[in-house]
């Protein structure tokens, strides 16, 4: 049974919990930090193979894959004489925090790996970026809902940017749904219709035969209700303003290059 340990148990940290006892299928012992302690303490009662650790230092000795899920800015604190063998796998899930920082942070050769799984991994929907492959980490996460391996960390920040695309989308749903209540409509009965709408446009990215390009113009015809409001309002300025917002993003998630 694999021994997997996680030091930050946020929204994350309980997603990968969560997935890996989807269904009942759980292969692992997994070992928590006592950091967050509420949700570390529930999962642990919930789970008989989940165990909260007295401390930081336990989760890495017991783990053989260690994964870091605490806030970015909480790092130091967190892994303050932390000590990482070199037979470990550490998994970095902080958005912004490069391997060199992080073994600078840890002291230690255990081979390193970033990764971006989201919270939809607690029902093993979504697909988590790694990088570098590593057989152990990509058959994890494989488990999870499937690993895409990049090539090298270039990559890995331009789909690390990309994450941050998605609290826009459930805010642009929520503008419809405020639009539409705006007009008469009842707000649960506007949420509810929104939903709806959009939940059939997510099982239709199922279809890996159609393009995205090519998803939209099915979606449309011809001087219709769609290529009104596209042409209309998500036009070259609106698109433009969104690739600036995100070059910006990507800018602040590259770590410095060494000269």
């Amino acid at each position: 049974m694999q021994r997997i340990g996680i030091i930050g148990v946020g929204e994350i940290g309980r997603a990968i919990v969560t997935g890996l006892h989807h269904e009942g299928r759980a292969a692992s012992e997994v070992f928590l930090s006592p950091r967050g302690a509420r949700p570390a303490a529930e999962l642990s009662a919930q789970y008989e193979d989940v165990e909260v650790c007295a401390d930081n230092q336990e989760v890495a000795d017991r783990s053989e894959i260690v994964i870091l899920a605490m806030r970015r800015e909480h790092r130091h604190e967190a892994l303050a004489r932390v000590h990482v063998g070199s037979d470990k796998v550490v998994v970095n899930l902080r958005a912004g925090v490069g391997n060199d920082d992080l073994r600078q942070v840890l002291g230690t050769d255990a081979p390193l790996v970033r990764a971006i799984p989201l919270p939809t991994i607690r029902e093993r929907r979504s697909v988590t970026v790694v990088y570098p492959s590593h057989p152990d980490v990509d058959a994890f996460f494989e488990r999870l809902g499937g690993a895409l391996p990049v090539a090298d960390e270039d990559s890995f920040n331009v789909l690390s940017a990309l994450t941050g695309t998605l609290t826009t989308h459930y805010a642009y749903l929520d503008t419809l749904t405020a639009w539409a209540a705006d007009h008469g409509i009842a707000p649960n009965d506007a949420d509810r219709y929104v939903r709806g709408l959009f939940q059939g446009v997510g099982r239709s990215l199922g279809d890996k035969n159609r393009s995205l390009d090519q998803l939209a113009a099915d979606h449309e015809t011809p001087n219709g209700n769609n290529e009104r409001v596209r042409g209309t309002w998500f036009d070259a300025a609106n698109a433009k303003a969104l690739t600036n917002v995100l070059d910006g993003l990507l800018a602040d998630l590259s770590p410095p290059k060494s000269r």
